[in-house]
This record gives structure tokens, C-alpha cells and sequence, in this order.
């Protein structure tokens, strides 16, 4: 069938002319199968170059009759976005216009991420000891963590290349294998050398590039790093709901509240918008109003009344 050869191309496309990141083509792969596999219903539908808007119509009716959250319905209107402008691209092109424009996603509700106060971070990277090779490398991983706002899957991703000790930086692999140069801080570049130095030959059981080892001399897994910090979060008394997005959110939060640029913070991150990074400006606008109220004689006056 000529769909499911088009469809390939596009996955194609996505992934190496884009340079999507592999997650994010998977995604896209996913909802556009069932797509595909809707348009089936039309037998005398043989090529995406015969698709007319009523058939793009009917599959969104169905998507709404399903009642999927707005996240979901985004995504899957993201998807078909980025199949039709790729099928009504170039002079070769599979269709005489893009279908996609008469796409609209659905208001969503803005949701602040989870952060944690500076105490609490502090209670978290101090719990960790360091009488043990793994603590060693608990202890450089957390830190570098929270230095950095790097994502999980650049933290485990890291190699012993990418780390640049004597010039204080490293090189991060975003979304779509984007670099970026992200700075250390003095504290957090000791303990990293000693991990290198004294734990991570000892761990080490086969020519890995990567920084971070398991005690088994393999890549760390993301569910492993997620169940290490939840118990070192928990045994520092740290109770609420600690991930490593937690930290990334903590360290972008916590730069801002000290005066820190909004585009430095963006670059920091990786975020191609700047909008994405201004998610935090409004939890630093939760925060002052939640100060006010809790501080504010007026304020103060007015609940304790209330209460009485």
C-alpha cells in the first residue's frame, strides 16, 4: 500500500532530516499509525496525494468522540500537523496543499512543575554520604544534577568525553542531539574527579564511554537513577514527590529567584522557546503571592478572623 510506504518516508524524515529526538519520533510514529490504519477504511484510498479534508475531518471526529485528555489530543494534532506539511513539501510533493493548516489544538491548562526549596535540595545532596564508592558516585551524580539542570537522559547519556574538568564545563546532547555547553561549579568538579579517579576504575568492567556506571560496570538505567533518588530523597526526609525533573525544575527556579537572566536560564536548559522557559516566572509569581498571604499583617489579620 502506498500510505504505509509514504509513511515511511515521513518517519524518515522525522528523524533524520528534523533530527527529532528518538522519543519524540516514537511518539509521532505511534499516533500517525493510527491514522493510517483509520484511513484503511477507505479502500479506494491508495496514496496520501488522493487524501481530501474530509477525510482529515473525520478522523479528528473520531479522536474527539474518544474524549482524550487535551495533552493527548495535542499531540496527536502536533503529529498530523508535521505529516502534512512533510506531504506538501518540495516540488516532489505528495499533495497540492497543506491539510494540516485547518488543525487546531485545544486550549491547555498551564500546569506549574513541581519544585523544591532550596532547604530541601540541600537536605537531599547533604544526606548523601560518601564513605562508599557508590555514595561516591551518588554524591557526584546528584551534585551534577542539580549544577547543571541537565535532563535524565543527558545525565545517564554522558560520557567521559563530554566532561571537560580542567575548564570547568561539559557538553550536553539535548532533544535532537542538539549541544550545548553547560558550566560546573568548583564543588561539584572535586567531586567528580575524585569519582573518576577512585570509583569509576573500580566499577568499570568493560571499555564503556559513559560517565555514570552501575555497580554491575554498565550504563546507569533511568529506572534504576529514578528508584536511587526517590530512596535517597526519602532517607533524607524529604517526603514530597522527588524525580529528576524535580531537580531540573528546582535548579531553573531557584536561578531565577537569585536574579538570574531568563534567556541564560533558556540556554541553560536547552529550550528551543523561550516560552517553555517562562513557566517559571509564573512559579516565582505562586510563590511571591504565597509569601504575601502567609506575611502581610492585613492579610494575616483578616484569615486569623476568619478562623476564630
Amino acid at each position: 500500500m502506498a500510505i504505509e510506504h509514504e509513511f515511511k518516508e515521513f518517519k524518515y524524515y522525522l528523524q533524520n532530516e528534523l533530527g527529532l529526538a528518538k522519543n519524540t519520533v516514537l511518539a509521532y510514529e505511534r499516533d500517525i499509525s493510527t491514522y493510517v490504519y483509520y484511513l484503511k477504511k477507505y479502500p479506494k484510498l491508495k496514496s496520501f496525494r488522493e487524501l481530501e479534508e474530509i477525510h482529515l475531518k473525520n478522523y479528528i471526529n473520531t479522536l474527539k468522540k474518544d474524549h482524550l485528555k487535551a495533552s493527548s489530543y495535542s499531540r496527536k494534532i502536533s503529529a498530523l500537523r508535521s505529516l502534512h506539511k512533510f506531504l506538501s513539501l518540495g516540488k516532489d510533493s505528495w499533495t497540492d496543499e497543506d491539510l494540516g493548516l485547518t488543525l487546531k489544538s485545544p486550549k491547555q491548562e498551564q500546569r506549574l512543575p513541581n519544585v523544591l526549596n532550596q532547604e530541601d535540595v540541600f537536605m537531599i545532596l547533604d544526606s548523601i554520604k560518601t564513605d562508599t564508592e557508590l555514595g561516591m558516585r551518588n554524591k557526584a551524580m546528584l551534585e551534577l544534577l542539580y549544577a547543571t539542570g541537565l535532563r535524565v537522559s543527558e545525565l545517564l547519556d554522558l560520557r567521559t568525553s563530554d566532561l571537560h574538568i580542567n575548564q570547568s564545563y561539559l557538553i550536553a546532547r539535548g532533544k535532537g542531539d542538539k549541544e550545548r555547553i553547560l558550566p560546573i561549579n568548583d564543588a561539584c568538579l572535586n567531586l567528580l574527579r575524585d569519582y573518576i579517579i577512585k570509583v569509576r576504575p573500580k566499577l568499570s568492567k568493560a571499555p564503556l564511554p559513559y560517565l555514570f556506571l552501575n555497580s554491575s560496570g554498565k550504563r546507569l538505567s533511568r529506572q534504576g537513577f529514578f528508584k536511587l533518588l526517590k530512596k535517597i530523597a526519602l532517607e533524607a526526609g524529604v517526603y514530597k514527590d522527588v524525580t529528576p525533573h524535580t531537580i531540573r525544575h528546582s535548579f531553573a527556579s531557584h536561578l531565577l529567584n537569585n536574579g538570574v537572566d531568563l534567556r541564560f536560564v533558556q540556554e541553560l536548559l536547552g529550550h528551543e522557546d523561550i516560552s517553555t522557559t517562562q513557566i517559571y516566572t509564573h512559579l516565582d509569581k505562586k510563590r511571591l503571592k504565597e509569601i504575601y498571604e502567609t506575611s502581610h499583617p492585613h492579610v494575616v489579620k483578616a484569615k486569623t478572623k476568619k478562623n476564630q
